[in-house]
């Protein structure tokens, strides 16, 4: 392999890794601890494969007893590496056979193996400078569990498996269904050997390869290649050593090994995960829920307040100054819901009815409609996750809603530029009103102590002290209904601000308290999908 070619190898290894690292770890508190653990303990051994020699190429010998897979090292090793005896199991503890020892003794630490043997060159297979390690492994369906688990971990360390099976338990469901079935995804790091195949019938042979064929081609390996041999014939091995030469020479194995892990990883998150995309938060699904927790939030009251203050407000100022101390009697709404305080907003609270079984209902609703929404077309773990999410802040809803309207700028202690306007007009039409009585009032008198009493001055025919009254009157109660007029239009546009920005207040704190959880987990499953897929790149 070209020095370029192994670069881009390794390069693209990093790049699958770092999606695998980023997809676990997003995925944590989603997926299933298992599924995540076996991903990170395949992290954990590329980590350690890749700081160990690349120089040398692990073939692990995996068979069951009575296999002859013992005596298929032998014969491959071309010395009697492993001891052959009739008692099984016949190994209990992993055998190294070791073509280069230099940067051997770290990689064979890693992988616990105590017994190694540096083996003869043998001709047209390995030497010093091939860097090989053959690994003779205990039968896995030994009866003792410590010798099964060796071979499980192993299973999952070696850079190439070879299995070794024989004519009379080929099928054997526990080699297939324990074993080769579930790496189906390590096809270009698995060589099997049909040992013992003088055994069989010469017309036999290649029926029994046949069969064999099939049934690894119905678990995924199909492409697997598989060779007959025989260890006590001799038959085969040739094929064996030059198929185990080739992946040592080429040292592509290692990085084929983790690939194929990366790849198995990733298809077990994939399918813990799920296919499918969340729909996201959309505009009108955030305005509805707005729409909704306003209403469960009492701003419609609130709103309507803030019209009857503005119009009790503007009779208080610019009603007729005769009648307008009734309006004192009245008291103001806003200040009944606390809104006219000073406080500062952190700590001001309104005095709004705390919420009630009918308006924690439609509070529920509300988010639970729109994590629905937002999850919509999400995997079933992820879409449970951003519903989960959705309702993190939902028992704090209520105490934020009353913080946000009892902090919102209502306009309540806004002056209107036309009650100044109107307050002097109307005094001005009550002093002539005074005017106009007390000049009257003097003409009477000097009549009733018989007086000469001085000529009213008139205008068409009426007395100028009563036109003065009746003018005071007139624009006294011209003002007070004309005021209402424009109090109540000027209500409904103050009102319709603070609609406004109560609604704003309450979209900020569902803002805070559901949305951005629900779009952190949306974006969660995005970066999911994306670091799954470049785990699972080929």
């Amino acid at each position: 392999m070209s020095r370029h070619g192994a670069a881009r190898g390794s390069s693209r290894l990093d790049g699958r890794l770092q999606g695998l690292q980023d997809a676990c770890e997003l995925g944590e508190g989603v997926l299933p601890d298992q599924v995540l653990q076996e991903a990170f303990d395949v992290l954990e051994r590329a980590s350690s494969r890749r700081s160990l020699s690349g120089d040398h190429t692990v073939v692990g010998f995996f068979g069951a007893t009575g296999s002859g897979k013992s005596s298929l090292f032998n014969a491959v090793s071309g010395a009697e590496i492993a001891t052959a005896a009739a008692r099984r199991p016949t190994t209990s503890e992993p055998l190294a056979g070791v073509w280069g020892a230099t940067g051997s003794e770290a990689l064979l630490d890693w992988l616990e193996v105590g017994h190694r043997h540096h083996a003869a060159p043998v001709d047209g297979f390995a030497d010093e400078g091939t860097g090989l390690i053959l690994l003779d492994l205990p039968d896995f369906d030994s009866t003792r569990a410590a010798n099964r688990k060796i071979v499980q971990r192993m299973v999952g360390m070696v850079d190439v498996l070879v299995w070794v099976l024989d004519p009379q338990k080929y099928a054997d469901a526990a080699v297939h269904n324990g074993f080769l079935a579930p790496l189906a995804s390590h096809g270009a790091v698995t060589l099997v050997v049909l040992n013992q195949v003088d055994r069989l019938p010469a017309h036999d042979v290649q029926p029994v390869l046949d069969s064999l064929h099939a049934i690894l081609a119905g678990e995924g390996l199909g492409q697997v290649r598989v060779l007959p041999a025989s260890a006590l014939t001799g038959a085969g091995i040739g094929e064996v050593r030059a198929a185990i030469r080739k992946v040592a020479v080429q040292r592509q194995a290692q990085s084929r090994r983790l690939e194929a892990d990366i790849s198995k990883a990733a298809g077990d998150l994939g399918l813990a995960s799920g296919d499918g995309e969340a729909a996201g938060t959309r505009s009108t699904a955030k305005a509805r829920l707005a729409d909704e927790l306003a209403i469960a939030a009492n701003v419609p009251a609130v709103v309507r307040a803030v019209g009857q203050s503005y119009r009790l407000e503007s009779v208080r100022r610019t009603g007729w100054p005769v009648t307008r101390w009734l309006s004192r009697f009245r008291v103001d709404p806003l200040r009944r819901l606390n809104l006219r305080s000073s406080a500062p907003a952190g700590l001001n609270r309104t005095s709004l009815p705390p919420a009630g079984a009918p308006e924690r209902a439609r509070t529920d609703a509300a988010v639970r409609e729109f994590a629905d929404s937002a999850s919509a077309g999400a995997p079933g773990p992820w879409r449970a996750a951003i519903r989960g999410a959705a309702r993190t802040g939902r028992e704090r809803l209520p105490d934020a809603l009353d913080l946000a309207i009892a902090g919102t700028d209502l306009g309540a202690n806004r002056k209107a530029w036309w009650w100044g306007v109107f307050n002097v007009v109307q005094w001005l039409a009550l002093l002539i009103l005074l005017a106009g009585l007390g000049w009257l009032g003097v003409l009477a008198g000097l009549g009733y102590l018989q007086l000469p009493v001085p000529e009213v001055p008139r205008v068409e025919g009426w007395p100028v002290p009563t036109l003065m009254i009746a003018f005071g009157v007139v624009l006294g109660i011209f003002l007070a209904v004309t005021g209402r007029f424009i109090a109540a239009g000027a209500a409904r546009a103050r009102a319709a601000r603070a609609r406004r920005r109560l609604n704003s207040a309450v979209a900020a704190a569902a803002q805070e308290l559901v949305v951005e959880a629900v779009e952190a987990e949306v974006a969660r499953l995005a970066a999911f999908t994306k670091a799954l897929k470049k785990a699972a790149r080929p």
